[in-house]
């Protein structure tokens, strides 16, 4: 049984309001890490390569570590932004686009600035030897992401927002020595997670699905 409120959603409506939290997350307001351990325990039941259930979950409280993670993060953040991949500059031929791009931009910007004040930093991760295998990985990180994609569904449904982010691996081994992580274990994300402020979300907009579907042949 569930020792936290579930919030009335249908599958659908949780699937399409899960969003990336940012601005709306709560800083001030405590997160138990029993709350966290729930949503874990949903993660846990998604699919991984021949159920080798590979992961490891960091969650990071310490006021001290959440700070240094933060100002790592927020010095790859300001060099992501300056980049030409920065969110704030796709799509800079199509106003409808741009201007949504740009509310991205400063929404990453605010998180680079905050990472370090969000009450619990979530890291997935998962062994695989000292170097990760050449070519194609899907199957690596397949036996992760979708747990990690579950944590934020079950998060959502629990009052909590998330934000998805991979910047910080930039400097991998830096929050690796940080964090005790060892050798052989890769991260594949780091989730902010805290109650959030605000009542509502809704679906995004998104390509017409005939812009992106191919039938029987590309």
């Amino acid at each position: 049984m569930n020792e936290f409120p579930v919030l009335d959603l249908t599958p659908d409506e949780l699937l399409t309001t899960t969003r990336t939290v940012r601005k709306r997350l709560d800083l001030t307001r405590p997160v138990p890490l029993d709350l966290i351990k729930e949503c874990l325990e949903v993660a846990l039941q998604a699919p991984s390569g021949s159920n080798r259930q590979g992961w490891q979950w960091v969650v990071v409280t310490d006021p001290d570590l959440r700070s240094a993670v933060g100002k790592i993060y927020k010095e790859v953040t300001d060099e992501y932004l300056l980049s030409q991949g920065s969110a704030a500059k796709l799509f800079g031929d199509n106003p409808d686009r741009a201007s949504v791009q740009q509310r991205v931009g400063t929404s990453v910007e605010w998180l680079g600035d905050h990472m370090g004040d969000v009450p619990v930093l979530l890291i997935p991760c998962i062994k695989a030897g000292k170097t990760l295998p050449a070519g194609n990985q899907a199957g690596l990180w397949g036996s992760l992401l979708p747990a990690v994609w579950s944590y934020a569904l079950a998060a959502r449904a629990r009052g909590l927002g998330t934000a998805w982010t991979t910047l910080h691996l930039q400097r991998e081994a830096e929050v690796a020595e940080l964090l005790g992580i060892p050798e052989g274990v890769h991260q594949g994300a780091l989730i902010p997670t805290a109650y959030f402020t605000g009542e509502t979300f809704k679906p995004a907009a998104r390509e017409p699905i005939d812009n992106i579907l191919h039938v029987d042949r590309w």
